[in-house]
């Protein structure tokens, strides 16, 4: 499992490489956009790195998608040709070693193509017959050319089942800050196990299979049906079962087997807004059960009754279970 050698490129470096390559396609290159273009490259050498991968991503599509060569001649500022900048980006994220992305920059987060806002699920169905389901407090990017698929997780978890389209002519790709998911003719759920950019990623296969490929290891895993394992960008977990409890949440349920009280609240805090958790000396106890998400109220008060706590609220957003008064 050796580390990738090369140096990732920076999300700011790598969006200028997208927009000047937009740009030289415009149609509308002077000599002055000529100057500043070759001015960019020379300013450091990651300029002129950034610019040789996305020549060599280029040659790799055949030249741009001819809805990505339409939307170059838009004009400045225009949506189509902000699509095409982010489309670009995200072709280079996935597309090697030197795409492998240290951070997101703000505007991918604000210019998600789905996202879902807390205790919110959404299906989404692409244009090639994907699906993918959004659980709650997620986004994702889509970029869909002739050559490849890519859906970008921004935050949160999918389940995607994946449409009857050869891999070998069209790869499907999960990309994520901590790198890549290849599904070969699958069924699979991806979730960004913390709030922050380097979070873990947890990655359970249902149908087919899936290759793993960390940004910065050379090693990939291939998941089989029935398989799970988490990853970041340099190290995997060992190959484990999937828990048949991990996608409940596709029924709008959550469901526990002896979980430690302090873990099934940080479940169901993804679920409800403000601020919810429970004293240390009673996160020990056991949960079991299955629970609805459309009332965390109600569960609530069915850990209260069920296990003989106190509930302290100062809001509906700050909520506290404490062992029983005596």
């Amino acid at each position: 499992m050796g580390a990738k050698s090369e140096k990732a490129i920076s999300p700011k470096v790598s969006r200028a490489a997208a927009e000047w390559l937009v740009e030289l396609q415009s149609g509308q290159v002077n000599a002055d956009v000529h100057e500043r273009w070759q001015a960019w490259r020379a300013a450091h050498p990651d300029h002129e790195r950034a610019w040789q991968h996305i020549e060599m991503l280029g040659e790799k599509l055949g030249g741009l998608s001819s809805s990505l060569a339409h939307a170059t001649l838009a004009p400045r500022g225009s949506l189509k040709r902000r699509r095409a900048i982010k489309t670009l980006a995200m072709l280079l994220f996935a597309g090697g070693s030197a795409w492998a992305v240290q951070d997101k920059a703000p505007w991918w987060q604000l210019s998600a193509d789905y996202s879902t806002g807390v205790g919110e699920q959404r299906r989404v169905v692409l244009e090639d017959g994907t699906t993918v389901e959004l659980n709650s407090s997620s986004a994702i990017n889509v970029a869909y050319t002739s050559q490849q698929r890519i859906v970008m997780l921004l935050r949160g978890e999918i389940h995607v089942t994946t449409a009857h389209e050869s891999s070998q002519s069209r790869p499907f790709l999960v990309a994520s800050d901590q790198g890549s998911m290849l599904a070969l003719g699958t069924e699979f759920a991806v979730r960004q196990l913390a709030n922050d950019k380097d979070g873990p990623i947890k990655i359970g296969v249902w149908q087919g299979a899936v290759e793993v490929s960390p940004s910065e290891m050379a090693a990939r895993v291939r998941l089989q049906a029935g398989e799970q394992l988490s990853f970041t960008k340099h190290m995997m977990t060992p190959v484990e079962p999937v828990s048949r409890h991990d996608t409940a949440w596709l029924q709008r349920m959550l469901v526990a087997d002896e979980m430690p009280l302090g873990e099934f609240l940080a479940e169901l805090a993804r679920y409800r807004k403000g601020s919810l958790g429970c004293d240390d000396s009673i996160k020990h106890l056991k949960v079991s059960g299955t629970y609805p998400l459309d009332d965390t109220d109600k569960v609530i008060d069915m850990l209260q009754q069920g296990l003989q706590l106190e509930v302290r609220m100062l809001t509906r957003y700050w909520v506290r279970l404490m062992p029983a008064s005596t």
